[in-house]
């Protein structure tokens, strides 16, 4: 019988003693994303709040880097039909082209435009250079540089810093343009999803080419 009560009691404690196995953390976009490695995640909270978390994919799996950063999107909220004039942040899984901004590249895997006055993101849906930046004095630009017509002057506050998302690749008239992923002001976006600078910073420093975002409700 004490021979038997010892066994029991080493079970036990062996039991208790074991290791629990962590569960695989598996983010809500991990089967939309292919093989990407680093995925920055948006998630809408209600009205124009959201927050951000940022994912990388390792040999051990997909790991939090950051997560529940407060963020800003389209004074409308989020939809997948997004057009021009929309005020909504498109949803779905967007590249991340490039970075830009007024201020100096902080370093970084992604290609880096430091953006002055003659800095524009053609709205111009007649303009053959639609959703696309083009540098030129305004006098002579060969598209309306009227923000009436969606097209905007880069160098501004809220793009001290900023990341081109993705949308509207194909640039279909009408279908939105300038999205980006830039600094806050503290308000709502015209569709853009903002976030504090000094976390844009540290994004930018941290993207490499492939990176995705994904935006969902």
């Amino acid at each position: 019988m004490r021979r038997l009560l010892t066994v029991l009691c080493v079970a036990v404690v062996s039991l208790v003693a074991a290791p629990v196995a962590r569960a695989e953390l598996i983010p809500w976009f991990a089967s939309q994303v292919g093989g990407a490695t680093q995925v920055i995640s948006v998630v809408g909270v209600g009205g124009s709040d959201a927050k951000l978390d940022v994912y990388e994919r390792t040999a051990a799996g997909w790991q939090a880097i950051a997560a529940g950063v407060p963020a800003k999107i389209g004074s409308k909220g989020m939809s997948p039909d997004h057009y021009d004039g929309s005020l909504l942040t498109p949803m779905g899984i967007y590249t991340l082209d490039f970075a830009f901004g007024t201020q100096p590249n902080p370093g970084g895997g992604l290609q880096y435009v430091q953006v002055g006055p003659n800095h524009w993101w053609d709205g111009d849906m007649k303009s053959p250079t639609y959703n696309l930046m083009q540098v030129c004095e305004k006098s002579k630009c060969p598209f309306s540089t009227s923000l009436s017509d969606g097209t905007e002057n880069l160098d501004i506050p809220q793009y001290a810093h900023a990341v081109v998302m993705g949308v509207n690749k194909e640039r279909v008239p009408g279908k939105g343009g300038a999205f980006f992923l830039h600094t806050t002001d503290g308000g709502a976006t015209a569709g853009c999803v903002a976030i504090d600078d000094a976390m844009m910073v540290k994004l930018i420093k941290w993207l490499r080419p492939g990176a995705l975002i994904a935006v969902s409700k």
